[in-house]
């Protein structure tokens, strides 16, 4: 889920791990797990968070909101998160607050994926250069990223080097593998030398086509050194989107059945949509003779919208279509062996502040307010977030836990074949 934001001041940082007192990396022998032991375990599910609860990312969360939402999403079962902003305060927050609740239960577990953001030289502009980067920028979040993975050794166990940063489709800022691949490289490098744990892992969170499992035009040397260099392959896959960008498997095959059957039809048709993206990369890599494990980076589904995915578009939006698309791909990475990072924890209307109801500001699995979506009802039964609270709000079901009332917002599309043009 791209959305590029760009700091109005940079501040070139020194290394903290390049000073003496930071050369050493120690680690906690309690409940500390390494990257290679928690992808594909599926003790240690995963997800997506950012935490902005107001319509700009100039209100950051505080350290205590992100408490709350560290608590309610270990509540929930997580273990793992993914998250950017390095630029900001957030990563380094949600690291410090992960600390604190370690401190005082030496069982508590929360690792990270932390991410630097990777961007093209004038990005967003008429002259972006995409084989040159902006290297002020990329040096502050490369430099950032390791410092804190320096810092918290036990927390910290996956870096990925840019976000959708290859995928020819983010036309703003895009860059060509050999940008990434140095930087991965760097990191690598850091990790030989000591200044970084040597089970760290090294990747890059993207489009499953920029990894080779779409167009033959991204299937370059410089991808496949870069596939060489990093430690396994973070795919994203958007079935959600593509029922509008590619909408041959968008249909259902009776109009005469009940609408939850067609939601139902129509989603695991979704679901293996994204799996085909999957294997479309591991296809690529048995093609070119390297075996490295993959793992999805990024996938989710929206539970609202207005525009595109609503009921002038595709009608994917709603919960029910998020809680069936959230349990398949539950189910794929059992099936694959597989880690996924679901996108993602809460709403964050900062995505789109001028369309409230805009799918991008949905993807959560509770509301800015706390309210547990349908596809976690069954962990409010169970009382899993009972004594928890977002803000000034208790943890309870969205549609007042009446799930008629959920059934009649679901809509299908009325047309229903390949040549549908939403």
């Amino acid at each position: 889920m791209t959305l590029y934001w760009r700091p109005k001041l940079i501040l070139l940082l020194t290394f903290c791990f390049l000073l003496p007192s930071c050369n050493k990396v120690e680690h906690n022998t309690i409940m500390n797990k390494s990257a290679q032991e928690i992808l594909g375990n599926s003790s240690y599910p995963a997800i997506s968070y950012g935490g902005y609860r107001e319509l700009t990312r100039d209100i950051e969360p505080t350290k205590d909101q992100i408490k709350e939402d560290i608590l309610i999403l270990h509540a929930a079962g997580y273990r793992v998160i993914r998250t950017y902003d390095v630029h900001l305060s957030l990563a380094e927050n949600v690291l410090k607050v992960i600390k604190d609740l370690k401190s005082l239960d030496d069982s508590f577990e929360m690792y990270v994926m932390l991410g630097a953001w990777i961007t093209a030289a004038n990005p967003n502009t008429e002259n972006v250069i995409h084989d040159i980067e902006d290297k002020e920028f990329n040096s502050f979040e490369i430099e950032e990223t390791g410092r804190l993975a320096s810092l918290y050794p036990d927390i910290v166990k996956i870096i990925a080097v840019g976000n959708e940063a290859m995928v020819h489709w983010a036309s703003g800022y895009f860059v060509t593998p050999d940008i990434i691949l140095r930087w991965v490289n760097y990191l690598q490098d850091l990790k030989k030398s000591g200044q970084l744990a040597k089970d760290l892992w090294i990747t890059s969170s993207d489009n499953f086509a920029a990894w080779g499992g779409g167009d033959p035009v991204y299937h370059t040397e410089e991808l496949i050194s870069l596939i060489n260099a990093v430690d396994y392959i973070s795919i994203h896959t958007y079935s959600f989107h593509d029922s509008y960008y590619s909408p041959s498997f968008w249909n259902y095959s009776n109009k005469s059945i009940t609408e939850t059957a067609k939601a139902e039809e129509l989603v695991l048709k979704a679901k293996n949509y994204s799996k085909s993206q999957f294997l479309s990369v591991r296809d690529y890599l048995e093609s070119i003779g390297i075996n490295k494990q993959v793992h999805i980076g990024e996938t989710g589904w929206a539970s609202n919208d207005n525009s595109f995915y609503g009921y002038e578009g595709t009608r994917a939006a709603d919960e029910f279509k998020q809680y069936l698309y959230f349990n398949h791909m539950n189910d794929l990475c059992e099936e694959l062996k597989i880690s996924c990072f679901y996108f993602s924890a809460f709403d964050e209307p900062w995505k789109d502040p001028s369309s409230i109801n805009g799918s991008e500001n949905h993807f959560g699995l509770f509301t800015v307010d706390g309210k547990a979506k349908y596809l976690m009802w069954d962990k409010v039964d169970k009382g899993l977030f009972k004594g928890l609270k977002r803000g000034d709000s208790k943890i309870v079901k969205t549609y007042e836990g009446n799930k008629d009332i959920l059934i009649e917002t679901i809509k299908n599309p009325e047309i229903f074949n390949e040549n549908t043009k939403y």
